[in-house]
């Protein structure tokens, strides 16, 4: 955890210090880093024979998860719009 925490922190020195210069071909890395990541993250998970064997269990979790959380979502961006849509009336 101190490595993560002290990379993040050399991370936002070093931005902190370069952030006059243009650094566009940052965003195109971590982009290329990210894709590169998920390969790895796939080709490990694939080569798990116990992941794999209850991958169709895993999968009716995750689909009942992000059912809920999208639900949870939506109720919550309806009750936001209603509270923000009722305020607005009341003002003059």
């Amino acid at each position: 955890m101190l490595t993560i925490i002290s990379m993040m922190t050399l991370g936002l020195a070093v931005g902190f210090v370069l952030r006059r210069r243009a650094m566009g071909w940052v965003a195109r890395v971590v982009t290329a880093l990210v894709w590169l990541l998920l390969l790895l993250l796939g080709m490990e998970v694939g080569g798990n024979s116990a992941i794999i064997a209850g991958l169709h269990r895993l999968g009716v979790e995750a689909l009942v998860v992000a059912a809920c959380a999208t639900a949870g979502s939506v109720l919550g961006s309806v009750l936001l719009w209603r509270s923000v849509k009722r305020d607005n009336r009341r003002r003059p």
